[in-house]
């Protein structure tokens, strides 16, 4: 903080801050309604990533510890622990999905 003096650690003319813009980190929030939708359209034309497919077939196949393998190698693909969770509980529900799909048909 300026004192007004010229010499010293706080030295220099005596000002009032002005608050900057709120940085964007700030005001993230939910989804958008467009974008849900134009990724939605998109997973459907597209289809699944080749590491996602691998990711379903290894959910198909079950076994011990395969969350555990599922996350791991989600993380090697896409760098940190939140995104590959959450990647993870994406295709769950994609295979849920699915089979709630082949047993209604």
């Amino acid at each position: 903080m300026a004192n007004g003096l010229a010499k010293g650690k706080t030295s220099g003319h005596i000002t009032t801050p002005v608050g900057g813009a709120p940085k964007a980190h700030r005001k993230k929030t939910g989804i958008n309604k467009r974008t849900a939708l134009c990724r939605e359209i998109a997973r459907e034309v597209c289809g699944l990533a080749p590491y996602e497919r691998r990711i379903l077939d290894m959910i198909k196949t079950g076994g011990s510890a395969a969350d555990k393998r599922i996350y791991k190698f989600a993380k090697r693909r896409l760098g940190s622990h939140k995104r590959a969770l959450v990647k993870r509980e994406d295709i769950k529900a994609i295979n849920a999905a699915q089979r709630a799909k082949a047993a209604g048909a």
